[in-house]
């Protein structure tokens, strides 16, 4: 048996947790989420808890946290508010940008310019995407999920339509993932990306 250090959920430190977990499931990808509010006001930022739940029936989550002082962050505001969000994969060429959107600032500020890419009307929803990013998700929120207890709120969202920069695909129409050079996030503020790629056939 390995010598391990034991954590109990109950009674811990929440921040010496939130380390642990934050640097233990890791990669995770990085949702840049492009929404818009009521009145039309765009906003852009990245957050690294996104997954797939669904392919057959194309469907994902993306949590976000509240913001520091309290209250939600804009963009699951604006998700309560027009019921649609676009998700974007990050990858190398967009973490300075990424990054830079990261910042919260106050909802009157244009993250697009402020990270530096251009926004261009998206295909089916009213939100913009970024015109540069390698794949972008329109998506219909289906769901808001508070979690009990936390600051977090996992969206719940349908694709509608994606778009993939031609490039990445391949023959037997899957996306070259040494192409797409996706970016991930690990613990604190370390970042990775792609390692190794294998194949490996699942047994019958």
């Amino acid at each position: 048996m390995v010598d391990s250090i034991r954590f109990d959920v109950p009674g811990s430190d929440p921040r010496a947790l939130t380390k642990v977990l934050m640097s233990a499931v890791v990669p995770r990808p990085i949702g840049w989420i492009s929404s818009v509010d009521a009145d039309g006001t765009p906003n852009l930022a990245p957050f690294s808890f996104l997954n797939l739940l669904a392919s057959d029936v194309p469907t994902f989550y993306v949590a976000t946290a509240g913001r520091r002082g309290g209250g939600a962050k804009d963009t699951l505001a604006n998700a309560r508010a027009t019921g649609e969000i676009v998700a974007h994969i990050v990858d190398e060429l967009h973490a300075e940008a990424m990054n830079r959107s990261s910042a919260e600032v106050t909802p009157d500020i244009d993250e697009f310019a402020l990270a530096g890419v251009r926004a261009v009307l998206s295909s089916v929803v009213r939100a913009p995407r970024v015109a540069s990013a390698a794949v972008t998700i329109e998506a219909r929120v289906l769901s808001i999920l508070p979690i009990e207890g936390s600051a977090y709120s996992a969206i719940i969202a349908r694709a509608l339509c994606l778009h993939v920069r031609s490039d990445l695909m391949t023959a037997d129409g899957f996306i070259d993932p040494n192409r797409l050079r996706p970016l991930a996030r690990l613990g604190s503020d370390l970042y990775t990306t792609l390692g190794r790629v294998f194949p490996m056939t699942r047994p019958s």
